[in-house]
């Protein structure tokens, strides 16, 4: 069981994260919501053990996470916002890459690198300079080598981001079937009709404070709402968003 306690982080006096707490289950997929500035990557980052919170701690089974960093990261898979790739480095090498780092038995690094471009549209392209893929080919690079070595703890940040729709419902049923293998994954979107679909329990962030954390469906109704999407606004937006769609309007549309 992954937990994280009363996590705090300022960066200077600038507060990024206030006692946020979870325990994510095997098998359990939890949810993180939250507008932009509200403390999500922040989370994310701790939680992989990138970044050390002010106050607070992460710990698996038990164990804080720094203590053994190496062996935490060795059950940890991580989708990062960003695609932060080599760009001179082929599909494959990148991937090769990981497994060595992984320190995965050479068969079996092969073995999953072959079958996992394939299954994901990318054998072809295996030998191109990762400079030269799509958005969404570099992103499902990301998520190859998050599932390679078959980690128990999944944590992805906004996973979808660049896919094509094929692509979206194939991640979103691996979501469902990983979770049912007894995977527990941290998924952090701002895609709410994902969320409310591949999600079990959630937790809206505003500002580094929870706002609402409990099952998905409990949360929605307890705000009285008949979507995650309209809970989520009256939970996290200060704006009439209908108000702000008429002003644009108005302001494009004006002579």
């Amino acid at each position: 069981m992954l937990e994280a306690k009363n996590l705090c982080k300022f960066y200077g006096s600038v507060l990024a994260v206030q006692n946020v707490t979870f325990t994510l289950e095997p098998g359990q997929v939890l949810g993180y919501l939250g507008p932009n500035g509200s403390g999500k990557s922040t989370t994310v980052k701790i939680v992989t053990g990138l970044l050390e919170p002010t106050h607070g701690e992460v710990t698996y089974k038990g164990q804080n996470i720094p203590k053994d960093l190496i062996a935490y990261r060795k059950i940890l898979g991580y989708v990062p916002e960003e695609p932060n790739l080599y760009p001179h480095l082929t599909g494959e090498e990148y991937l090769d890459m990981v497994g060595t780092l992984r320190a995965m038995p050479q068969s079996r690094k092969g073995t999953r690198i072959t079958s996992l471009l394939q299954l994901f549209s990318l054998w072809p392209h295996r030998h191109f300079a990762l400079g030269s893929y799509s958005k969404g080919m570099r992103q499902k690079i990301l998520l190859i080598a998050a599932l390679m070595d078959n980690p128990d703890v999944l944590i992805l940040d906004e996973p979808l981001s660049g896919l094509d729709v094929t692509s979206v419902l194939i991640v979103k049923s691996l979501i469902q079937a990983l979770s049912a293998q007894g995977k527990s994954v941290f998924y952090c979107s701002h895609i709410l009709e994902v969320v409310e679909k591949v999600c079990s329990r959630l937790i809206v962030l505003r500002k580094g404070h929870v706002l609402a954390h409990g099952p998905t469906a409990v949360v929605r109704e307890k705000i009285g709402k008949s979507s995650l999407e309209d809970a989520f606004l009256q939970l996290v937006e200060e704006i009439d968003v209908t108000q702000v769609v008429n002003y644009i309007v108005d302001v494009v549309a004006c002579s």
